[in-house]
């Protein structure tokens, strides 16, 4: 009995390992057809592009600021400053937001916003099309749904997504700088030690690294959305297990980066 139990669970598990790796391997063939037809002519998307941006600056701009604003004040904010006032070394809360807020935070907290706003409406949007054979209308009348439907929403988020983490990264100061007041710091010490860590490469890798979560979010969300079935709930099943799959990639791809930038730059490992 129990014999029997283990082999059935281990199918199942060979079954879903399959289904992960097929789907695994249908989104990177996907995102080479993206970026194909991207950089191609006929370039068609112009519109639905800034259609796209503007649609992710009026849903995702308010979550952002907040966001980004309380987890600054109350993670490295709030519970940093009060490690380093354990040891008298308060003014150090401004190199910490460097680490916290520029290279990790900033970025995370963009991912996590434009996967559950963004993403998700991409996939409920192309799932709906998918379930109303609209997509199957269009490669029939000889329209491609990878130009006309995945590139512009590629693009809007690998840009969009970019341009908010400069913005997530701003707010995440100010929550810094709105601990250091309630742990009554030096605000000038922590402008300085702040200034004195900053790099551009910081700055360009957490925008790099941001655009690349936004492609990932991207390529999950159309891939999800153009294959789901199973009506108005299987476009809900779409949606969560999309969500689920984005912030997964984009954790497990920070993990890659970040060690890539601290092998390439280890200047980075030391705070001055």
């Amino acid at each position: 009995m129990a014999a029997n139990a283990l082999t059935r669970a281990g199918s199942r598990a060979g079954v879903a390992s399959r289904g992960l790796m097929e789907q695994g391997g249908d989104m990177l063939v996907l995102t080479a057809k993206t970026i194909d037809s991207a950089i191609r002519p006929p370039y068609i998307y112009g519109v639905q592009f800034l259609r796209q941006c503007v649609f992710l600056l009026q849903h995702c701009w308010l979550p952002l600021m907040v966001t980004a604003t309380v987890f600054g004040l109350g993670a490295p904010g709030l519970q940093g400053g009060n490690f380093l006032q354990l040891f008298g070394v308060l003014d150090r809360l401004g190199g910490l937001f460097v680490i916290a807020s520029i290279r990790e935070f900033g970025p995370f907290v963009t991912a996590v916003v434009m996967a559950g706003i963004g993403g998700a409406s991409i996939v409920a949007d192309l799932g709906a099309r998918k379930i109303r054979e609209e997509l199957d209308a269009l490669e029939v009348m000889g329209v491609d749904p990878i130009k006309n439907l995945v590139v512009p929403r590629f693009l809007a988020l690998v840009v969009m997504t970019a341009v908010f983490d400069v913005f997530a990264v701003i707010f995440g100061i100010v929550g810094g700088a709105i601990a250091t007041v309630i742990l009554h710091g030096s605000m000038s010490s922590y402008v300085s030690t702040l200034l004195q860590n900053a790099t551009v490469i910081d700055l360009w890798g957490s925008l790099l690294k941001t655009a690349c979560f936004g492609g990932i979010i991207a390529i999950v969300a159309c891939y999800k959305g153009m294959t789901a079935s199973g009506g108005a709930a299987g476009v809900g099943r779409a949606v969560n297990q999309a969500v689920v799959i984005m912030l997964l990639v984009v954790f497990a791809f920070n993990v890659v980066f970040t060690q890539m930038l601290l092998a390439t730059h280890p200047e980075l490992t030391a705070l001055k």
